[in-house]
């Protein structure tokens, strides 16, 4: 069985950002990694590996694909095959592909392909979730991932740390309510209880799901 020891605090107070991850920096509130930012977003809200979602993120990259504008002009045959396929998203190619080019269509035309304009145009952090709850194929948990590293540089960007979040944290006697949500230390911790949770999943037979 694999094994591997109980993170120290430091570890995960530490941890790198997903987005970081994928050269993204989004205290720079650029546009094209916004909109980066949401594509992996989407990615890694599907029930496939970690690894899958980032690979076919970097195959999006590789191709060109990092603005809406670009995504809709390659069309859906060209996101199935290559992109996706390449990505190794193959499960979940075809629909995936439809749902992706659905929500850039709805962001041109609902807010001229900007993201910040979104944010703008939310009244509170309830309305900036359930603005992006109205795109296409955009559940809870592709939510909570887009806005949860956004915390620190949005206004309006605050979800809640997800249930097997929370309850990961109660189980290493974390207590999340000792930090500030907004915070890009709150972040880290979350990315590293993030990742931790899914190792287990992954690594440990039988582990927390």
């Amino acid at each position: 069985m694999a094994t591997r020891a109980v993170p120290e605090l430091d570890q995960l107070a530490h941890a790198q950002l997903y987005s970081e991850e994928l050269g993204l920096d989004l205290a720079r509130g650029r546009e094209q990694d916004l909109f980066c930012w949401f594509l992996a977003s989407l990615l890694f809200g599907q029930r496939i590996s970690e690894t899958i979602a980032r690979n076919t993120y970097r195959s999006f990259v590789r191709h060109g694909l990092t603005s809406p504008q670009a995504i809709i002009a390659a069309g859906w045959d060209y996101l199935v095959n290559p992109v996706m396929r390449e990505g190794g998203y193959v499960r979940y190619d075809e629909s995936k592909s439809r749902k992706i080019l659905r929500a850039c269509e709805m962001l041109l035309e609902l807010y001229g392909g900007r993201l910040s304009r979104l944010h703008a145009a939310a009244r509170d952090a309830r309305d900036l979730e359930g603005r992006l709850l109205a795109f296409h194929g955009v559940g809870p948990v592709t939510v909570n991932i887009f806005l949860r590293e956004l915390r620190p540089y949005w206004a309006k960007a605050d979800p809640a740390p997800s249930p097997p979040v929370q309850a990961l944290a109660r189980r290493l006697g974390i207590d999340l309510g000792k930090y500030d949500r907004k915070s890009l230390d709150f972040a880290r911790l979350e990315a590293g209880l993030v990742r931790h949770r899914r190792w287990v999943r992954h690594a440990i037979p039988g582990g927390s799901q």
